[in-house]
C-alpha cells in the first residue's frame, strides 16, 4: 500500500488529506497534520476516493477521433502551438487555470507559458471569483494579502460571519467555528445574511439585512467607532431594514470585543459594488484597532483552495 499526502479541491479550506492505494483502490482519510483541517473531512472530501475510477474517462490521447500515443499526441499538440505562434505571435496563445491546482502545477503552467511561449498570458479563474477582494486589500494594504489565519477562530471574542453561508461552503472551517464556540462559551457569533441559513444555526445574532446593503452597514459601524454622526444608527437600522436594536446590539458588541474576526465571502465579492464593501469591513478592523493581533482582521474566505495561488502567478 502506498500513501500521498495531498490537498482536497473543493473548496477554499484546503483540507490536507492522506491518499492510500491498495489493490487499484484509493482510499481518503484526514490529515491529521495539516493545520487546515487536523484531521477533519467533509462529505465530499471523504467520498474523494470514489472519483478515481476510470468509468467514462479518456485513457488514451485521440486525434480526429482516432487513438494514438502519447509521443503523437504530445508532438501533434506542439505543432499546432508552434503554428499559431509563427503566424500570430506569442500573444495569440492563453492559458485558463483553476483555482484547485497545486502551487507546483501552477510553477509548470507558468514557466510553459511566460519561459517557453514568450507570453504572460496566463490566469486563473479565481481573479474573477476574488477580484473584489483583492480590490480590497490591494487599495488597503498595497497587495492581495490575507491578514488572517484560520488558528484566528479559535483565538477571539467575536465572530462575524458576512455574505458566507460557512456550513455548507466552508464545512470543516464551520466546524471548527462551532468546536470553538463549544470551548469558549464567551465568544460570540453575529451572521449578516439576508436569508437565514444554516450558518445561522449557531448565531447569537442574525441580522436579516436588505439584499446589497451591508456597506451601509459597515459605514455605520465605521462612524459609530468614531463617534460621528454623519450615518446615525437609526439611519443604519432604516437603510438595510433592521430593528434599531439589533444594529445597536452588533456594533456594542464590535466595538467592545476585545478581539473580532470578520470572515466574508461571495455574498460580499459578487456584487456590482462589491470592492467597496470590502474596504467598508477592512476599514472597521482598521480603525477599531482590531488587526494585525491574533484573533483579528477581516479575512476572505476564498472558494477554492488554492486561489491564491492562481492568482500569484496571473
Amino acid at each position: 500500500m502506498t500513501q500521498t499526502r495531498t490537498t482536497c479541491p473543493y473548496c477554499g479550506v484546503g483540507c490536507g488529506v492522506v491518499a492510500s492505494v491498495n489493490n487499484g483502490e484509493v482510499r481518503v482519510r484526514g490529515d491529521e497534520t495539516h493545520p487546515a483541517n487536523d484531521g477533519r473531512l467533509c462529505v465530499k472530501g471523504s467520498a474523494l476516493g470514489e472519483t478515481t475510477g476510470l468509468e467514462g474517462r479518456l485513457l488514451r490521447p485521440m486525434i480526429d477521433d482516432r487513438e494514438v500515443d502519447w509521443s503523437q499526441a504530445l508532438e501533434a499538440a506542439g505543432e499546432r502551438l508552434r503554428e499559431i505562434i509563427a503566424t500570430d505571435g506569442p500573444q495569440a496563445v492563453a492559458f485558463y487555470a483553476s483555482g484547485q491546482l497545486l502551487t507546483e502545477d501552477y510553477y509548470a503552467a507558468n514557466k510553459l507559458m511566460k519561459g517557453f511561449i514568450g507570453a504572460a498570458n496566463i490566469d486563473t479563474n479565481s481573479r474573477l471569483c476574488m477580484s473584489s477582494a483583492v480590490t480590497g486589500y490591494k487599495r488597503a494594504f498595497g497587495e492581495d494579502i490575507v491578514p488572517c489565519s484560520y488558528d484566528d477562530i479559535e483565538k477571539t471574542d467575536l465572530v462575524v460571519l458576512v455574505g458566507s453561508n460557512a456550513a455548507w461552503t466552508h464545512p470543516v472551517l464551520y466546524q471548527r467555528l462551532v468546536q470553538a464556540r463549544a470551548a469558549n462559551p464567551a465568544l460570540k457569533v453575529v451572521v449578516i445574511d439576508p436569508r437565514k441559513t444554516a450558518t445561522c444555526d449557531i448565531a447569537d445574532l442574525h441580522l436579516a439585512l436588505l439584499p446589497g446593503s451591508d456597506a451601509g452597514l459597515f459605514v455605520g459601524l465605521l462612524n459609530h467607532i468614531q463617534d460621528e454622526n454623519s450615518w446615525p444608527t437609526p439611519r443604519v437600522a432604516a437603510f438595510c431594514g433592521l430593528a434599531v436594536a439589533e444594529v445597536e446590539t452588533f456594533y456594542q458588541w464590535f466595538t467592545t470585543a476585545r478581539r473580532a474576526v470578520t470572515l466574508y465571502t461571495m455574498g460580499i465579492n459578487q456584487s456590482s459594488s462589491g470592492s467597496d464593501k470590502c474596504n467598508a469591513i477592512i476599514n472597521v478592523h482598521l480603525a477599531s484597532g482590531k488587526f494585525a493581533r491574533e484573533g483579528c482582521g477581516p479575512f476572505s474566505l476564498t472558494g477554492q483552495p488554492n486561489a491564491m495561488g492562481g492568482r500569484e502567478v496571473g
